[in-house]
């Protein structure tokens, strides 16, 4: 039996947030991938299959509210668990709006980001 990769899409223009989570996340094993916009988000998702997906609020063009949303409306994709980040005060609110699995207020803690992600993580039974 192989053990297949987690895989995290990221969406956020900050490249500092890309950088130090794409590091992170690596070094505990996942395959990310980022991106600077949400533009062709359905066909992004759709071709990397990611395990969870991290969503910033003011990711260009769209931003955040409407990509979590296309997503969640599309019945393909709407399981995949989106986590919505953002430094954002009403990051609760806009992540209810969004429809979003969970939330995680930025600035975060690498733990907080860690256990995050595992909360949500739906890892197929093989």
């Amino acid at each position: 039996m192989s053990i297949t990769p987690k895989k995290i899409v990221i969406f956020d223009d900050d490249e500092d947030i890309l950088s130090i989570c794409s590091y992170i996340l690596t070094q505990q094993g996942w395959d990310v991938v980022t991106y600077t916009d949400c533009n062709d988000i359905i066909e992004r998702v759709t071709t990397e299959k990611p395990n969870v997906i991290l969503m910033d609020n003011w990711i260009p063009d769209a931003g955040g509210i409407i990509a979590t949303q296309t997503l969640k409306n599309n019945d393909t994709l709407k399981h995949i668990p989106v986590i919505y980040f953002s430094a954002n005060s009403d990051i609760q609110l806009l992540a209810n709006h969004a429809h979003a699995d969970t939330y995680l207020a930025k600035p975060f803690d690498l733990d907080d980001l860690t256990r995050v992600i595992n909360k949500v993580l739906v890892v197929p039974v093989s």
